[in-house]
């Protein structure tokens, strides 16, 4: 015999059961109810109750994939290697690998640098140079790092995702882009170089009716930590369209920084509607540029590619000051930004196509040492941006690179405001989970390291610093499976003859 009080147990745990069976075949008969009268989802119509499962394995098909399906090198837009690189890199970590590397050296497109047989010494070795960008202006910037945290608005970005990169950015001495959403306190906290962009909407240097007020533009150039001013043309996610930020992200603080209505929808035009031209383009700098004494240059997706040339031809007949001070080519596979799928997916040239085509067009007409090339566009890894500085890069921009140095774990929700790192988020719940000085530290041991290992990979090829990195340096396989070097794939093309003046 069962002791009483066992007995009772039993009874009690039985009649639970029986309560929670009889609860569960009630929900079922209501949903099998519900779905078998609704005529919008034949699925559920057809197999009622049993076809939400569908759904529900949809939903939780992306986390399985992600931890346990998918292999270390098949994931996109990144993979896991590339996510563990980074998470060792941000903790300071060993990063070393053992037994051989698990990328595949075969397929079309890799990267092969090539070591010399005589590599650099460790006392020949130099550190990464600075470079110094809009020498014509009043006051020009000499940046220090090849590696910054590129364009991420606040506003799509959250306070204390702002707060940890900016106080990376400091440690790093790397700069940060505002992106266009305007400058918040939280970018000038940490005391870091930032580039702020105007945007198609204008954002923070707009006046009532949305036009650019030259009195806001000096109210921010006035602060010394702002560098330099970037001219937003398109961007990667969504060629040919403006930035969408959505209302439920619309603050009070963000309406007051931006100057928009709280609550709404935030869309920027598909343009900015003083440029139109090549003359309007320039024009529309050199404003930019009188109005704040800062360099000040543009940055676009490339598609088509012969106004490059025009631009070029109009700023020699102008006179080489009147050039922007730098050029920034953002990739067309897609960023950080909300987009349309058919835009994401299938409008603007790759970085890979389109990087090295700015390079040669400004090294045609002369100029290249003029207009600093920047880089952006999925370079998170060394290896990645060791080829931009290959292809003619001067700089190299990232940004979800840095969302990883932050925690980013890509569960792909960045244009709600559920992102459960706290990262893209303005629930303060999940904002909780984002530790601001924690994550600075990782900001700037991801930057660093990567500098570090680009020199690494310099040092291999024989140079002394990575901006000695040339075409030859590197090799791109082919269909047949043999490498070919770089500079016999894109040669560098003859100098315009240019009539004298």
């Amino acid at each position: 015999m069962l002791p009483d009080w066992v007995a009772q147990g039993l009874e009690l745990l039985a009649t639970l059961f029986i309560f929670a069976v009889g609860v569960a075949a009630l929900v079922a008969a209501i949903f099998f109810v519900i779905d078998i009268t609704q005529t919008k989802d034949a699925v559920r119509r057809n197999f009622p109750v049993v076809g939400r499962f569908r759904y529900l394995f949809q939903i939780l098909g992306e986390f399985f994939r992600q931890y346990f399906f998918a292999m270390d090198r098949e994931e996109m837009p990144f993979n896991r290697a590339e996510r563990e690189w980074i998470h060792r890199a941000v903790k300071g970590h060993d990063n070393t690998i053992a037994f051989g590397s698990t990328k595949s050296l075969v397929p079309p497109g890799t990267n092969i640098f090539v070591n010399c047989a005589f590599p650099k010494l460790e006392e020949d070795i130099a550190c990464t140079v600075p470079m110094e960008i809009g020498p014509y202006c009043k006051a020009p910037y000499k940046a220090g790092s090849i590696f910054n945290i590129s364009a991420m608005s606040y506003g799509a970005l959250s306070t204390p995702a702002v707060r940890a990169l900016s106080n990376g950015a400091k440690m790093a001495g790397c700069w940060m882009n505002t992106g266009e959403g305007g400058l918040s306190p939280y970018h000038l906290e940490g005391g870091c170089d930032v580039v702020f962009q105007i945007g198609t909407a204008k954002y923070g240097v707009r006046d009532e009716n949305g036009k650019l007020s030259d009195r806001k533009l000096k109210e921010v150039a006035a602060h010394e930590q702002v560098r330099m001013f970037e001219v937003k043309l398109s961007q990667g996610a969504k060629p040919g369209k403006g930035g969408i930020l959505p209302g439920a992200k619309v603050t009070a603080k963000i309406a007051k920084i931006r100057g928009i209505p709280e609550g709404e929808d935030s869309i920027s035009p598909n343009r900015h509607p003083e440029i139109d031209s090549i003359t309007d383009l320039l024009d529309f700098i050199a404003h930019v540029r009188e109005v704040t004494g800062k360099p000040t240059g543009f940055k676009s997706v490339i598609g088509s590619y012969g106004w490059l040339e025009t631009l070029c031809e109009e700023i020699h007949a102008r006179g080489i000051e009147s050039a922007p001070d730098f050029i920034t080519v953002d990739s067309g596979d897609g960023g950080t930004g909300a987009a349309p799928m058919p835009l994401m997916d299938n409008v603007g040239l790759v970085l890979k196509e389109s990087l090295p085509m700015v390079s040669d067009i400004l090294y045609k007409y002369g100029l290249d040492e003029r207009v600093r090339l920047i880089a952006s566009g999925k370079l998170i890894t060394p290896s990645e941006v060791a080829w931009a500085l290959c292809a003619g890069a001067d700089f190299v921009n990232s940004a979800r690179g840095f969302m990883f140095s932050l925690g980013c774990i890509q569960a792909m929700k960045c244009n709600k405001n559920t992102c459960p790192t706290g990262i893209t988020t303005h629930d303060k719940r999940l904002q909780k989970g984002l530790n601001p000085a924690d994550k600075a530290v990782k900001v700037a041991n991801y930057c660093q390291n990567i500098v570090h290992e680009v020199e690494v990979i310099a040092h291999s090829c024989g140079v002394g610093e990575p901006r000695q990195l040339g075409r030859h340096h590197v090799r791109i396989v082919q269909n047949n499976g043999r490498s070919v070097p770089m500079n016999e794939l894109c040669p560098r093309p003859e100098p315009a003859k240019r009539e004298a003046a």
